[in-house]
């Protein structure tokens, strides 16, 4: 997700909506069982947590406004830790936690659809 693409505010409105989707799935999954959704929080919180970070990390070199290479580099390494941090999480929620894969699989993909249509339903309302 490009922060730079987005103004502050609509990015807020993209974190809190990948928020408010992956607790309604964990409660959904809930109805299974604790493990379940506690699984569904852990793959949420894998897609999200990432996010967030790059988002702040976006918002702080966009505010030193770089030189036109040094954005491409500070983007790359935004997208590189994103990449690390979510592996670390989801070998963590898997191994540690021992979280079920299916609610974890299925909140992480809904996470990441969000990510995508949520930033058409919002410019849809801006317009």
């Amino acid at each position: 997700m490009s922060a730079s693409l987005y103004s502050g505010k609509v990015a807020g409105k993209l974190l809190s909506v990948q928020l408010l989707t992956f607790v309604l799935l964990s409660a959904v999954f809930g109805l299974k069982g604790l493990e379940w959704s506690v699984s569904a929080l852990a793959g949420g919180f894998a897609a999200w947590l990432p996010n967030a970070l790059f988002m702040l990390f976006a918002w702080r070199h966009q505010a030193n406004t770089p030189l036109s290479g040094r954005v491409a580099w500070s983007f790359a390494i935004g997208e590189a830790l994103k990449v690390v941090i979510t592996i670390a999480l989801v070998i963590i929620a898997l191994g540690v936690l021992k979280a079920v894969f299916i609610p974890l699989g299925i909140t992480y993909l809904s996470v990441l659809l969000t990510q995508i249509l949520a930033p058409a339903v919002i410019n849809s309302y801006r317009a």
